[in-house]
């Protein structure tokens, strides 16, 4: 018992089960609404700017190999999300299969870790959202919005963090800028900012849809999802009209002389720095306590996401690469360089695209805003967190203060703080709960085999060893600085864990219900 005491799968499977109550979450989610969130959450400013800095900086044509091996290291990773959340259909994702594997300790690292993902995420992608719609606002529609109102007090610009190719942002613009060999430019400064209110109220509204209904959300996310996905669409059905094969050669640049700049190891880097396109899909593991047939939908949606997403990627990547110069794609907005390529053919799209960017981001922040308070839920259910967070509005049965109170943190931190070292921390907090849960596939195979398992991973323990190897080479190819603040977050969760967690606990302090046979 104690730090490693683990939660019955029976025990977990009944709560699933248990319906009709003030506590319980509401069921309301098919396999295409979980698909749509699945798409909301990856489908983002990935699309827009990653493809083309990564491709101009590490891969060359190739970054169509990186999406491929990317996306691998994620198919690893889903198919053992997908097998915990048909075999556990309960709110929690990482969180909830680490405490049936690996003891309590692990799942309260785990849950404190996927803050860093849903929480700052959703900030973090708030902010870059605002700088979009400012700028659409400016360039087509002619608004001015003074920086004042639209930008925080301070910024903190750069870090060596891969995942800010996505969200490099100037700190007086408040606008996206081009990564330089993958790093922004570094440095805290002063902006004429006081409050980036766009960003505010994006998570204010988003989080208030929540709080109304995960149906009403989802159906919301699945409108931006089809308009987005349409505009991606036209970009890639409009643009191979006009590709120029000889963009492609050579497919695969030769090296500089520089490990990951061009040739195979480049391919690799390539691959460290589109995986970031995919954060999110994990998401939709957290809503399997609101799926209707979890059994059967949960894998569908995981798994026909990612499908979905990286086909997409792979021809968005063959569409920019192809229209222009890989060389020429380092810039903010690498699609319109793209489509400005193709000359006045397809000058229109340039509209749309602007609007696929500020929808893309919007979902982002949804899906990561309807994460966070579903792992905080299960994490009070379990003592772990005070009861206030367990609660579940009458009405609209959803967990409403956990929502209210992560809507209102990332709206404050979207707004008031510089938060750009936070993204690299969103990047290496998801690898960690990629390779948890990977282990805890291989761990609970062989330790409980009989347990009745819907949906099972092939290839145990092939899949699962290779969904660490690759997550975990993410992890290691990230900068000192970013484990540094990793640690420093996670001594800051074990003293909340030690101080209140452990005292508190359910299973910790109930040897019968801990203990409870599951086969």
């Amino acid at each position: 018992m104690g730090l490693w005491s683990k939660k019955s799968i029976a025990i977990l499977q009944a709560e699933a089960a248990a319906e009709g109550q003030e506590v319980t979450l509401k069921r309301a989610l098919g396999a295409l609404n979980l698909t749509m969130l699945g798409i909301g959450a990856i489908i983002g400013a990935g699309i827009f700017v990653l493809t083309g800095t990564a491709a101009a900086q590490y891969a060359g044509p190739a970054i169509v190999l990186s999406f491929i091996l990317a996306g691998l290291g994620c198919l690893f990773a889903g198919l053992c999300y997908a097998e915990f959340s048909a075999m556990i259909p309960i709110a929690g994702s990482a969180y909830t299969y680490g405490y049936a594997t690996l003891g309590e300790l692990i799942a309260w690292i785990i849950g404190w870790d996927l803050i860093l993902e849903y929480l700052f995420g959703a900030a973090t992608v708030a902010v870059g959202w605002s700088g979009y719609f400012v700028a659409f606002l400016q360039d087509n529609l002619g608004i001015h919005v003074s920086a004042a109102w639209t930008q925080a007090p301070m910024s903190v610009v750069g870090t060596h963090t891969l995942v800010r190719n996505i969200l490099c942002v100037d700190p007086v613009t408040n606008a996206a800028t081009a990564a330089v060999n993958g790093v922004c430019g570094a440095g805290l400064a002063l902006t004429p900012g006081v409050i980036n209110l766009p960003a505010i109220l994006l998570t204010l509204l988003m989080t208030a849809l929540l709080v109304v209904g995960i149906r009403e959300s989802a159906n919301f996310n699945n409108i931006i999802v089809f308009v987005k996905v349409a505009i991606v669409i036209a970009v890639i059905g409009f643009g191979f009209m006009y590709v120029n094969t000889a963009n492609w050669h050579p497919f695969i640049p030769t090296n500089t002389g520089e490990s990951g700049h061009y040739g195979l190891s480049g391919i690799v880097r390539g691959a460290a720095v589109v995986f970031f396109a995919y954060i999110g899909f994990d998401a939709v593991s957290t809503a399997a306590q609101e799926a209707r047939n979890p059994q059967k939908d949960m894998p569908v949606g995981i798994l026909s996401s990612l499908a979905i997403c990286t086909v997409l990627y792979i021809l968005m990547a063959l569409v920019m690469t192809g229209l222009t110069n890989y060389k020429n794609l380092n810039v903010p907005h690498p699609v319109f360089v793209a489509i400005e390529a193709a000359g006045p053919a397809l000058k229109w799209l340039t509209y749309f695209i602007n609007i696929g960017a500020i929808l893309g981001l919007a979902s982002v922040v949804l899906v990561m805003l309807m994460g966070q308070p579903r792992i905080f839920f299960s994490m009070s259910r379990d003592g772990l967190l005070p009861p206030v967070f367990g609660k579940v509005h009458p009405k609209f049965q959803t967990p409403y203060v956990t929502t209210i109170v992560t809507g209102i943190v990332a709206a404050a931190v979207a707004g008031f703080f510089p938060i750009a070292l936070l993204g690299e921390l969103v990047s290496i907090g998801t690898l960690l709960a990629f390779v948890i849960v990977c282990f805890g596939v291989m761990v609970l195979r062989y330790s409980r085999p009989n347990i009745p398992r819907p949906f099972r991973t092939p290839f145990v323990p092939v899949v699962p060893i290779l969904g660490i190897l690759i997550c975990g080479y993410m992890m290691y190819s990230l900068p000192p600085d970013t484990w540094i603040r990793l640690i420093v977050w996670m001594v800051i969760g074990l003293i909340i864990y030690f101080t209140y967690g452990k005292a508190h606990s359910r299973v910790s302090h109930e040897p019968d219900l801990a203990a409870a046979a599951d086969d």
